[in-house]
């Protein structure tokens, strides 16, 4: 079914990236198969974002960056358990962590965009302010895209569901690995509390309100 446009009327519409950076799906990235699927949905993000700005829509970029030496971030989990042990070898160099949060170039950042990073978690609602900051901005409706939908935007799309959040998902936005599993998380967990969209659809409503 099509997307009422009404639905992402600019006015009280975000888009809210997840983890759309340099070293989760960037150059310095070391998932080599999430990079490589990620690479249609940053450009599809990208494509996204030129079309919002214009109208004023906010653009909300959330991103992990911890320290370099992981105090403060989860030790509880598996992928915690990776970076533990990576930061125990010998001879072992810290990456650069203002350049491991920067976004990719396919996105980009302007002034006027939301930049908000955490230090621990797995989803972007908890302890980053973004909520609040969606509120304030009298925000309704979050187009939701990034990585990954293994779980971190499908942990963002249960989050903003269960605060009352209209939510639109551009499957072509977001990627996670395998690519099957994804799609089939998109068709039965994310459509369940979100509508599905397309790049193509959503950047076609917005260009068809600037004329």
């Amino acid at each position: 079914m099509p997307i009422d446009p009404a639905l992402v009327d600019p006015s009280k519409t975000a888009i809210v990236m997840n983890e759309c950076q340099r070293g989760v799906v960037g150059d310095m990235a070391t998932l080599g198969q999430l990079k490589e699927l990620a690479a249609e949905p940053m450009a599809n993000l990208g494509r996204l974002v030129r079309a919002a700005r214009p109208l004023g829509i906010p653009i909300i970029h959330c991103v992990a960056k911890g320290r370099a030496d992981g105090k403060g971030g989860n030790t509880n989990t598996r992928m915690a358990g990776v970076g533990r042990r990576a930061r125990q070898q010998p001879g072992y160099v810290p990456p650069d962590m203002e350049a491991f949060g920067e976004i990719v170039p396919e996105i980009g950042v302007e002034p006027e965009d939301f930049y908000l990073p955490r230090i621990h978690g797995m989803g972007c609602m908890s302890d980053t302010g973004l909520d609040p900051l969606l509120r304030n901005l009298g925000v309704s409706t979050l187009v939701v895209g990034g990585v990954s939908v293994n779980v971190g935007v499908t942990n963002l799309v249960f989050d903003a569901m269960n605060r009352s959040y209209d939510i639109v998902c551009p499957r072509d936005a977001s990627a996670g690995v395998p690519y099957e599993y994804a799609q089939a998380v998109m068709d039965n967990s994310i459509s369940m509390c979100a509508r599905l969209s397309t790049t193509d659809e959503l950047v076609g409503i917005w260009e068809a309100m600037k004329k």
